[in-house]
């Protein structure tokens, strides 16, 4: 405990998801926590469970954000200069829209829908974090963009906007983490693998060979738990990663390293990382 002690941090996509489990430890970790996200009921409702599940939490608030649009991230950003700044920024609102497809067929309003949400939303937090980093005289700040597994190996099960849009917030938070390495502004990119969460598991539904056909990649035998993505949100906003600067930080159970999986029944996750 304590690991942010005195942080003042933003998450973009508070409201479920990696988001809400980042909050929810985040403000374990002894931080101010601003959670975001384009749903005020949502929002409300995430708010409400980091305080009853940290009920000695500091600050925690939310704000209703549209990341597409710049007047709304930095009046989200602003919202901590009276806390003295922002001093972690995790830009992980996102969206992978259903009609997402191949080359030929997703639509280009889904196309520029998904650009503007995922690379302009985080380059539009990014740029107004290094100016509270600045305004505010930090000497050490943490920038975390969530990017994805799909802009590092392919899949034959596109979603072609979304692919796109996670390798440029990979270059993106390369570049931003060697332009301003002397500021001390630290950038690095969350690379999850498909994880067990509401969502994946409404889409999946009933359909087995829809199931199977993402499973049997895992060596683990399962998916990711968002929860597990937090922990190592946690320690790149830490000081503990001090030295760690833009890297693809991939939590991915070893998915991407694997050839042929295992066999034997699938592992669970450790219980000691329940929220």
């Amino acid at each position: 405990m304590g690991r942010l002690e005195g942080k003042n941090c933003i998450v973009t996509g508070g409201a479920g998801g990696i988001g809400l489990e980042t909050a929810i430890l985040f403000a374990r970790e002894g931080a101010n926590v601003l959670l975001s996200d384009i749903s005020g009921p949502a929002l409300d409702r995430a708010v409400a469970k980091v305080k009853e599940l940290v009920p000695d939490a500091k600050k925690i608030e939310g704000k209703i954000t549209d990341v597409s649009k710049e007047a709304d991230v930095e009046a989200m950003v602003a919202h901590l200069d009276p806390w003295g700044g922002v001093d972690v920024m995790f830009n992980n609102a996102g969206i992978m829209h259903a009609d997402d497809a191949d080359a030929i067929d997703t639509p280009e309003k889904i196309w520029d829908l998904t650009q503007a949400i995922n690379v302009k939303g985080v380059w539009f937090g990014c740029k107004h974090a290094v100016l509270s980093f600045r305004k505010h005289g930090k000497k050490r700040a943490s920038v975390i963009n969530t990017a994805s597994v799909v802009a590092l190996v392919g899949a034959a099960t596109p979603q072609l906007a979304y692919t796109a849009s996670k390798g440029a917030v990979l270059a993106m938070t390369r570049e931003l983490a060697m332009v301003h390495a002397r500021e001390g502004f630290r950038f690095n990119a969350l690379c999850p693998a498909p994880l067990n969460t509401p969502l994946l598991q409404d889409w999946l539904g009933d359909d087995q060979a829809k199931r199977h056909r993402r499973e049997i990649h895992f060596p683990t035998g399962r998916f990711g738990e968002a929860i597990e993505q937090a922990h190592a949100v946690v320690f790149l906003a830490s000081d503990e990663s001090s030295f760690v600067n833009g890297t693809d930080f991939v939590v991915d159970g070893g998915m991407t390293k694997c050839y042929v999986t295992p066999e034997g029944p699938p592992t669970e996750a450790p219980k000691n990382l329940a929220r």
